[in-house]
């Protein structure tokens, strides 16, 4: 299922998508609660009065009626790992940057995150603002030194997330280091969405079509396969050095083709592509991933 969060007629809920319509599932007739968090913690005692509203489809909206929410609004990590796709790997090379032996991770501060279809912000402070769609997958319970063999069952379901990331905040300290936590959290650099598809409906997803486009040209195009490191391994790093909770969200990495790189959308050199293409505003991003969705957002 397709679990979403929005706002109609000046109230937020939670809803899951049917075909083009969302089904209510937050009101005063079921005590399915309108927190994500909630929702997630407490699944196997909500998910039969979900599949209930979902048969009698008592209240519904045309999903153009609503105004979509990021899915979790407040999780208690928002972690991204850094070069986890090969071919983004080797375009980081040619930028001078030395890749990292093991998994790189960061937070990405969550008052970054940001709905769907909401704009980014572009602070007068970044002359490279640039874009990164990612698949992002959402822990569905507490899990600590879980081996990867494992990790399948505590994942909650998928999303699509850009992590934008203001490019010269990154090189603030190079040569010696590159940042990443503070120039990956500006607001609203976190668009994720456009809902939560249950990892029951995603059985494999390291093999799953990821695409970018900025004002209808695309600039990343690869697939899932490409990670270093697959969901369940970076669940494992993960887990093996914190807890995580339901609810918290981890970003899987970017293919090749953002703003930086002079490479194409799929990681091949490209003599007709200029380097350092960055986001400015009126720019509009679209970040699509099979089976999942499609977030868009407009650079302001």
């Amino acid at each position: 299922m397709r679990l979403l969060r929005y706002r109609h007629d000046g109230e937020i809920s939670l809803g899951v998508k049917s075909g083009n319509s969302v089904i209510e599932l937050s009101n005063e007739r079921t005590s399915i609660p309108r927190n994500m968090l909630k929702l997630i913690s407490d699944w196997p005692k909500y998910e039969g009065a979900i599949l209930q509203e979902m048969k009698d489809k008592t209240v519904t909206f045309p999903l153009s009626e609503v105004s979509l929410l990021s899915p979790i609004g407040n999780p208690g990590k928002f972690l991204a790992i850094g070069m986890n796709y090969q071919k983004h790997r080797a375009e980081s090379v040619d930028a001078g940057i030395t890749p990292p032996r093991n998994q790189m991770w960061f937070s990405k501060q969550v008052s970054s995150i940001n709905s769907p279809n909401g704009d980014i912000i572009k602070p007068d402070s970044t002359m490279m603002l640039d874009y990164e769609v990612e698949l992002a997958f959402v822990i569905g319970e507490k899990c600590y030194n879980v081996k990867a063999e494992e990790a399948s069952q505590y994942i909650f379901g998928y999303m699509v997330c850009n992590d934008v990331s203001m490019r010269d905040w990154q090189m603030h300290n190079m040569p010696d280091r590159i940042e990443l936590m503070i120039g990956k959290s500006h607001d609203s650099h976190g668009p994720i969405g456009p809902w939560i598809v249950t990892s029951d409906e995603v059985p494999e997803p390291h093999k799953l079509k990821i695409e970018c486009y900025v004002n209808g040209e695309i600039r990343q195009s690869s697939n899932t396969d490409d990670m270093i490191w697959n969901c369940y391994e970076q669940i494992e790093y993960l887990s093996s050095a914190m807890t995580l909770y339901p609810g918290d969200i981890i970003a899987t990495g970017t293919p090749p083709g953002s703003g930086f790189s002079p490479r194409g959308s799929s990681g091949n050199a490209d003599k007709g592509r200029k380097g350092n293409v960055f986001l400015q505003s009126g720019d509009v991003v679209r970040c699509e991933i099979e089976s999942i969705g499609v977030i868009e957002n407009t650079i302001v």
